[in-house]
């Protein structure tokens, strides 16, 4: 598997951020899982991160701890907002990533928010 995002790709938590449309950055935690050579998130289908990144598709990415802290070098990149067959990847690669609190986390939701609640992102690195 190839992974063009070198530590971030495999960290546990991803610093996430986004820009609103007047540029000011929006930094978020966030799970992220590599498939298939993109940094796949899951999140919730109607938040803020969801509507910035449908107005501006530019997004930055670090390594961070759990609060967000920002713990390594950032990188440039690209998100675009997945269909359901996305989505259901981005699950799956989730649970596979994180295990048994995946696996709860995204059951967890489903059943209490249904499955159209949450929505998946992928992200590509942009060319340097």
């Amino acid at each position: 598997m190839t992974n063009p995002f070198g530590d971030i790709g495999t960290a546990k938590y991803v610093q996430l951020t986004t820009f609103t449309k007047d540029g000011t950055p929006k930094p978020t935690p966030i799970w992220a899982a590599l498939d298939k050579g993109e940094l796949l998130m899951w999140t919730q289908a109607k938040s803020w991160k969801v509507k910035r990144i449908k107005n501006t598709p530019r997004v930055t990415l670090a390594t961070c701890d759990r609060a967000g802290k920002n713990v390594g070098p950032t990188q440039e990149a690209t998100a675009r907002i997945l269909d359901d067959a996305g989505t259901a990847r981005t699950r799956k690669a989730v649970i596979a990533k994180y295990g048994i609190t995946g696996r709860f986390a995204v059951t967890a939701s489903q059943l209490f928010k249904g499955k159209s609640s949450t929505i998946g992102i992928a992200v590509t690195p942009t060319p340097s």
